[in-house]
Parts: structure tokens; sequence; C-alpha cells
């Protein structure tokens, strides 16, 4: 089995347990090892084959370490056979379905007999399950509708699965194959787009067939299409497909290139060239009026030749960006190492599964100046949230650290939800003991553009709200986004001096490009935070700043990128204020 299942089988695990009733930290060590599974850099098969200690990994105890040696050796495990056995076969797939969850699904199936997807849309069909207390008819459309959508789904895989897919592919190769000189993910999955298609590798090797010859034998390799000698194509054991292809190093900048940019991106790259009497394929530039090619080890040179400014990979999407280039005028764009802070984090006090010091320990090592640690207000009970009580325990071991660490501004903070009517889960005297407020909508996400849009602009207007999280409430492949009237939101952003997120989560990518280029453009300032449950999430910062970066976004449109003093001093200022300081300061 490879870890993409394995992952599955511990998060169905957890939520089977959640259903039982089970106590939580035994729910969140199954959800805890999920994530960690799914995220690994090499196959648990592998590591169990050359009997490697699991307990190592951080997140697997002994216990779940010898769960997952039984998978890996046996395809199967006791305890979840044993545990799948004392429930019916088709609750995995009710428990799936967006807008459910276990304890929904355990309701459903003691009230109305509902254990498989068929009946869960009939009762939803039926009116019956309207008919259940605190579900409703508009629970039961949006029920209907996440039915429907998954029964209509492409053959893109949302780039949360892709990502580690192609990184453990990558990793396996770099172990395997000593000759490998260069190789870097191409395609749609280099420009970031939210899904993926097919994973395309480029590699440069001294010894290409050992290459070629080692991807169609890695052991999460479910079916060969094509192995040659400069290309091979799998699928792998989770359905994606990976191609590889290998060329000289001196190809190296053009075969990356040829295979990085979107369709229309290349077009009009080609028509550059045809103008310039030159013709652009994977192998170089050709003249065509002497016929020699001409080879480039970097794509920086390609562009060059063609007289281009370097196109960033997340901008070839065959908009505006070559006639930018010909102008020199694309900017620098925002980078990892710009991020001077972390405004979105979780700890186990709430539904996190690392202890606060950790986590900021963690962020320290990232060479953040600032943490925000954000976890759930009292509403949000499903993700264990902090009654006021609670709150200010955990404000106080902040405050504590701080004073301890002496290196890195914590910054005290919560994660408030947005309620149906605008107000927010705390009072405003316990808001007033914070530093920093992400305000989200978790609830009622059902509710008509016009009610949502008003809901989620009282909330900016707030003194207390700094940020809106998660504005669409999206879940890429899974959830959709909320209907509301965006162009209004953002307009009010800016009015009020509210910040936006762009929840780096690759489950989320939340504002997604095309938001956070408007809201860029109307001067909302932009916050990339990594909505990290665990220390190793923080680095999904990455994928918020492949975001901002298909948006347009410099450093300057980020706050997070304001070093320690400057952002302090923003958060001194006066919420009505802030865009002015923003506009000197930034």
């Amino acid at each position: 089995m490879n870890n993409t299942q394995i992952a599955e089988v511990f998060e169905n695990i957890a939520g089977l347990l959640e259903i039982k009733g089970e106590r939580r930290f035994v729910v969140v060590s199954y959800q805890r090892a999920a994530r960690t599974i799914d995220h690994l850099p090499t196959e648990l098969e592998q590591m169990v084959q050359e009997e490697e200690d699991l307990t190592q990994i951080p997140g697997i105890g002994k216990a779940i370490a010898g769960k997952i040696t039984q998978l890996a050796t046996e395809g199967k495990m006791d305890f979840y056979e044993k545990l799948r056995g004392e429930f019916p076969d088709g609750i995995l797939g009710v428990m799936r379905v967006p807008g459910v969850g276990p304890k929904s699904a355990k309701r459903l199936w003691d009230e109305l007999d509902v254990t498989t997807v068929e009946a869960l849309e009939a009762v939803a069909s039926d009116g019956r399950l309207a008919a259940l207390p605190r579900m409703g008819p508009k629970k039961a459309e949006n029920i209907l509708k996440e039915i429907a959508a998954a029964r209509t789904k492409g053959d893109r895989v949302p780039i949360a699965r892709a990502l580690p897919a192609a990184e453990r592919v990558i990793g396996a190769l770099k172990e395997r194959c000593p000759s490998i000189v260069r190789i870097e993910p191409a395609g749609s999955l280099r420009r970031f787009e939210e899904t993926i298609g097919d994973i395309d590798i480029v590699c440069t090797a001294t010894d290409p067939q050992n290459v070629l010859d080692t991807l169609v034998e890695l052991p999460n390799v479910a079916s060969i299409l094509a192995h040659g000698e400069k290309k091979s194509a799998v699928v792998l054991s989770e359905g994606v497909q990976v191609d590889l292809r290998v060329v000289d190093d001196s190809q190296f900048g053009a075969l990356l290139q040829y295979f990085t940019g979107d369709k229309q991106h290349n077009i009009r790259l080609r028509e550059l060239a045809v103008r310039q009497g030159l013709s652009v394929n994977e192998y170089g530039i050709k003249d065509t009026e002497t016929g020699e090619t001409e080879s480039f080890t970097d794509e920086s040179a390609m562009y060059e030749r063609l007289g281009l400014q370097y196109i960033p990979p997340e901008l070839r999407r065959g908009t505006d960006e070559i006639d930018r280039a010909r102008q020199h005028s694309i900017p620098r764009l925002v980078e990892v190492s710009d991020l001077k802070g972390d405004l979105h984090v979780h700890t186990e006090w709430s539904d996190g599964r690392d202890a606060t010091e950790m986590m900021v320990v963690a962020a320290r090592e990232r060479g953040y100046e600032y943490v925000a640690i954000t976890d759930h207000s009292a509403g949000r009970g499903i993700a264990n949230g902090l009654s006021i009580e609670r709150l200010e325990e955990h404000i106080r071991e902040i405050r504590q650290l701080e004073d301890r660490l002496g290196d890195i501004k914590l910054l005290a903070g919560s994660e408030v939800d947005i309620r149906a009517d605008g107000s927010l889960d705390y009072p405003d005297d316990a808001l007033d003991e914070l530093d920093w407020v992400v305000a989200s909508v978790h609830s009622g996400m059902g509710q008509d553009a016009g009610t949502m849009t008003a809901r989620i602009i009282k909330a900016m207007h707030s003194p207390h709200v700094t940020a809106v999280g998660h504005l669409t409430t999206r879940m890429i492949g899974e959830r959709k986004p909320i209907e509301a009237d965006f162009e209004a939101i953002f307009e009010a952003a800016a009015v009020t001096g509210t910040a936006l997120e762009i929840n780096a989560s690759p489950r989320r990518l939340d504002l997604k490009d095309t938001h956070a280029h408007r809201a860029r453009e109307l001067g909302v300032p932009l916050v990339i935070d990594s909505d990290a449950h665990d220390a190793e999430s923080l680095d999904n910062q990455r994928c918020g700043v492949a975001v901002a970066r298909r948006a347009w976004c410099e450093p300057k449109h980020i706050l997070n990128t304001l070093p320690v003093d400057s952002f302090i001093k923003y958060l001194d200022t006066d919420k009505p204020d802030r865009p002015q300081f923003l506009a000197e300061h930034g």
C-alpha cells in the first residue's frame, strides 16, 4: 500500500472511532498519524522493508507503527477490519460527503437508518432529512448538491494530493539514482494550478536509462503506460499519472520551459518567436533560416533570447505576461523568504496536534520574527474551541512563553467564528485581550449571497477583527465555496482596514488567485497564513506564496512581510487608519 492509501485508512479509523464516541485524544492521534503519513517524502512500504524505526517519525508511536507495518506488509490491518465490522459497509461513504462528517453520519444512521450514500440521497430528496431538528431544507439541498458534484468530477486531482505524490516520486528517484543532475516538476503543478491532470517531471542525468528504469520499478507504480529512452509514463497506485522526461543537461532549460507554460502561453511564445524568424520547441530555439537550434541550460537565457524578461512559472497563463515581459515590467513577486511571520496557527489547545511551544519553536526555526497563536473560539465545539476561561489561561501561557523564549514576538490571537448574524463568537471584553483576531465562517455556509455578504461585512466593521480567514470556506474538490458578493466584500475590507487571508492550506488555497488579484487592485491588505495544525504544516506557506504570485503580489502587498517593529506599529494603529499606515510604511 502507498502512503496515500495508508493515510486514508487512518483517517477512516479516526472517523469510525468518533462515531463510536471514543475519547478525543484517541481520535486526534489517528488524525495526526493520517496527516503525517500523507506528507512523508518516503514510502512507508519501503521504510518497513528496510526495517527503519517508524517511531522516529513525529506523531507515530509504537502502537500506530505496528499497525502501519501490518498494512505495508499484508495490505490489511486487523484492528481496522474489526472496527469496520462494527459498522454498515456504506457508512464511510456517508461520512465523506461534505457537510456530513462522523457525528452527522451517526445521527443519520440512528434516526433515519442511512448507511449508504444512495440512502442519504433518498432522505435528502424526500424531506426526511430536512425534517430532522437542526438539519432543515438548506442542509438537505446542499448535501444533494455535493452528491451530484461528486458524480460529475473529472479526472483532475486536487493539488493537495498531487504535490506530495510528486515530491515522493522525485525524492525516491533522487535517493535511488545518483546520476541525476537536475530534476524538477513542470506543467500545471509547477504553475501551481488548483487541480492537476498529469504530473510532469523533467530531468537530466548522466545515466538517463537508469532513471527511467527506476521510475517504472517504484513500489507505488500501478501500471506502466510508456517506457523508452527519453520518456517513461506510469500511473501511481493512487490513480495519478506521472510523465518523466530525461534529456541532456544542455537542453534542460528548453524542456522545462516547454512543459511548464499552459497552452495559451506557449502559443503566444511561439507566435513571438515566428515574428523573429525563430521556432521554439522542447529542445531549444531554432533559427528557421539557418536550421540551427540553440540549446539552453536554464529558462532565463531562453526568455532573454526572445527579448523577454524572465516570466515566473506561476504567471505563464496566456494573459498579459508576455506583453509585460517585453516591457520588462514584471515586478519582483513575493517569495517565502519575504515572510516575517505566520498569523494563523493552531495548537493542541483546540484542534491542533502539537503543543504551543513546539509550534513557536518551529516557527522560529523557519526564521519568523513573530507568530500569532489562533486557536478556535468557543462556538467551534467540534474543534475543541476555547471557553472564555480557557482563553484567558491560554493567553497567560502565550505571554509567559514569549518572556521565556525572548527572541520571537508572540501574538495572543484567536480564530473567532462569524455567527450567522455577523456577530462574533467572543464578547468585546474578551476580544480586547487579543492581539490578533482572524474572523472566519465555519457554519451556516448555505446562506444566500445577500445574507452572507452582509454577515461578513458586519464582522469586518468590528474594531477587533484584524483579518478574515479563508473567505470562501471552500475545500478544493471537496466543498464548494459560499455564495457572496465578493466585490462588495473586497471594497468593505479596503474601507475598514480589514486584512484578507490567503489561507495556504493546500486543501483550501482561499483566497484563490483571482480573488487575491482583485483584492490587491482595490488596496486590500493581504496576509499569507499556514493555518497550521502541526509544526510540519507551517511549511504550507509555500502554497500560499504560490497563490499570491499567481495574483501578481509583491512583498508590499502582503502584510506579514513587514518586519516585527513595523508590524506591531501597524497593530497599534487605529483600524480605520491602517490603510494609510501601509501606504506610508508598506
